[in-house]
């Protein structure tokens, strides 16, 4: 079991005021002992300032800020270089607008017992989507069918960011060699995890559309993924 301390789960923000001191709470009342470090990228709304207030008051908080929006995966590494220099370890990835359910954070940590990295799956038995458009359903099982055929991975939700590494996983991977910050970011962690041999566990998990803010999708973003997978296929 991990203790107190011992885990930490990274939410990055941008333009999240009204979604980030509702999840804290949400996430204390799951994981009591978890800590959480918030990866702000000079959100104008003024989600930075919120998260300095809230760990003011809570020293489980913890804040990280960025001077510019430079994508989901420069954030998650400047999180993960933080986490590991601090100890942490059991670390998440956590979207802030609630499409990653704090409920299933007990659950990745009892998986995580015996695997080394913990993939939230919306496509295994038990997994789902709710209110997503079909045109949205349909671009999100293509990519993830497309990931896993190029690349050989057996994992049914490679683009999914709800995640929990072990400290070891990180550790070994060299974050700073790392190709992709958009989209396909989350499918070059699991594809070098697996390289290198980690036990990877997937927990069905309910995969809700937002209800407050906006997405940060983009057609630049699926284009990189659409490219990346491919510049690790061949540099494997």
């Amino acid at each position: 079991m991990f203790t107190r301390g011992e885990v930490l789960i990274i939410v990055p923000t941008y333009n999240e005021l009204e979604n980030l001191p509702l999840l804290v709470a949400e996430i204390h009342r799951q994981v009591p002992d978890a800590h959480v470090l918030v990866v702000d990228d000079n959100s104008p709304d003024g989600t930075g300032r919120k998260a300095d207030e809230l760990a003011a008051a809570d020293d489980r908080i913890q804040v990280l800020h960025r001077t510019a929006k430079e994508g989901l995966g420069k954030a998650y590494v400047a999180g993960f270089k933080w986490a590991l220099a601090k100890g942490y370890k059991a670390i998440f990835e956590m979207d802030c607008d609630f499409s990653h359910r704090p409920e299933y954070l007990p659950h990745f940590l009892e998986l995580l017992e015996n695997a080394d990295l913990v993939l939230g799956s919306r496509y295994i038995k038990g997994g789902g989507t709710e209110n997503w458009p079909l045109s949205r359903r349909f671009i999100s099982r293509g990519g993830n069918l497309y990931a896993g055929l190029v690349l050989g991975l057996p994992y049914r939700d490679l683009t999914g960011g709800f995640k929990c590494f072990r400290r070891e996983v990180l550790e070994a991977l060299d974050l700073d060699a790392l190709i992709s910050y958009g989209y396909s970011f989350q499918v070059e962690l699991t594809f070098r995890a697996h390289r290198k041999g980690f036990r990877i566990a997937q927990l069905p998990i309910i995969f809700p559309d937002r209800v407050r803010g906006k997405s940060k999708m983009s057609g630049k973003i699926f284009k990189e993924a659409f490219v990346n997978v491919w510049k690790l296929r061949v540099g494997a």
